[in-house]
């Protein structure tokens, strides 16, 4: 028997993450990367990165980030 396995992937286009000194704004999600912008202490530009999926998770979870409601 072959159990699949889900996968919740709350990362979304569009998607303003507040933490405690810094906000990251997702510009857009692939199969497995990340476009994101990181604003830090309250910064006007930030430069586009690009990350797995799985690392920009961890990173918010580990900074107890906040999803902004628009």
């Amino acid at each position: 028997m072959h159990k699949s396995r889900t996968t919740f992937k709350p990362l979304q286009t569009g998607q303003i993450w507040k933490m405690q000194d810094a906000d990251l704004h997702v510009e857009e999600v692939g199969k497995r990367l990340v476009h994101y912008k990181l604003f830090k202490n309250e910064a006007k530009r930030a430069r586009t990165s690009l990350s797995g999926i799985d690392v920009v998770e961890k990173y918010l979870q580990k900074n107890k980030a906040v999803l902004v409601e628009k």
